[in-house]
């Protein structure tokens, strides 16, 4: 059984306190370089991953998870502090991972986030670029912070399993890679566009998209019906990352039953 501290921790306790302000705060998040996870799924997926767990805080009667030090909360303490309306009573402090800007060099296939808001949305896009292959995930300067809370709960621990790296647009162009631009109006259809080669699928904020001037090699368009102008930026991001994992994968050749999605 895996041992806890003595005495259960107190919402005055300056641990519970740091736990606070790294749920809360950005700055405090980075000039920590560590950030909060909730929940034993996610806090497993950090272990199994190699991310650095620093220690576990839970609330009477939840069990941790194998392979961090533990310590208890007071009763009532854990509802306090969460970043949810039901807390699962089980937190962990983990040491930030970032990816080392030469893997923006070696990737081939790259889905960039370009002044996404949303922290749903930004983790709905790392998810769906790890379940799709993607090598890599950039995020530009004005995009919601990766280990903002609801970012890692959203990401479902895709976060702890495929890189993500804060670049420019102008970075990833001089890294080789072709830049694909998505719109809601121009640009060829994403069903008949080139997704061969290095390149990597860009897509804009929520409330402007991408700029018409933006440094694309080229600009894709998901067809629809509807009254609708567009489709939400993490719904896009999905379909565009799947259609192009299947066009690459066809280019490899017919794909194992298990690698087929």
């Amino acid at each position: 059984m895996q041992e806890r501290a003595d005495a259960p921790l107190a919402f005055s306790n300056p641990q519970i306190q740091r736990l606070r302000r790294l749920i809360a705060r950005r700055s405090e998040r980075h000039h920590a370089g560590a950030f909060v996870v909730e929940g034993a799924v996610l806090i497993a997926e950090a272990l199994v991953a190699g991310w650095a767990v620093e220690a576990q805080f839970v609330a009477p009667g939840v069990a941790p998870v194998e392979g961090a030090p533990v310590w208890s909360l007071a009763e009532g303490v854990a509802e306090r502090i969460a970043a949810t309306e039901t807390t699962p009573g089980l937190f962990a402090v983990v040491s930030m991972t970032t990816a080392d800007p030469g893997v923006l060099d070696a990737a081939s296939f790259v889905v960039v986030a370009d002044g996404v808001a949303d922290p749903g949305n930004l983790g709905t896009i790392i998810r769906s670029a790890e379940a799709a292959g993607a090598d890599l995930v950039v995020l530009t300067p004005g995009t919601v912070d990766t280990f903002n809370p609801k970012v890692v709960r959203a990401t479902a621990g895709s976060l702890f399993h495929v890189p993500v790296l804060e670049a420019t647009l102008n970075d990833v162009r001089t890294a080789g890679l072709r830049v694909v631009a998505t719109s809601s109006h121009r640009g060829t259809p994403h069903t008949a566009a080139d997704w061969s080669g290095r390149l990597a699928v860009v897509v804009g904020s929520e409330a402007h998209g991408l700029p018409d001037d933006a440094p694309a090699d080229t600009w894709v368009r998901i067809e629809h019906r509807g009254r609708t102008e567009s489709l939400n930026v993490a719904m896009a991001a999905t379909i565009l990352c799947f259609e192009a994992a299947r066009h690459r994968r066809n280019e490899r050749g017919s794909p194992r039953p298990s690698e087929q999605f």
